[in-house]
């Protein structure tokens, strides 16, 4: 899967919290920017996995699978 995105970084007061804006939802916050940006990324991961599961789900058997690479 792709591996960069997007991070988008606001501190509110003590607070840094960050958002994707490739992928919906996926938020993330924490104290530093370091724990902001580790709650993000796994966010993300999350809710591609996720993503992936539901729509692998309910595939007929003879469907094949391959890799596109983009950029």
């Amino acid at each position: 899967m792709r591996s960069e995105f997007t991070a988008i970084i606001e501190r509110d007061e003590e607070w840094f919290i960050a958002y994707c804006p490739e992928i919906p939802g996926a938020n993330g916050q924490g104290k530093t920017r370091d724990e902001c940006l580790k709650n993000l990324s796994e966010a993300i991961d999350l809710i591609l996995t996720d993503r992936l599961e539901d729509a692998l789900r309910g595939l007929p058997n003879d469907a094949k699978k391959d890799v596109v690479r983009v950029g």
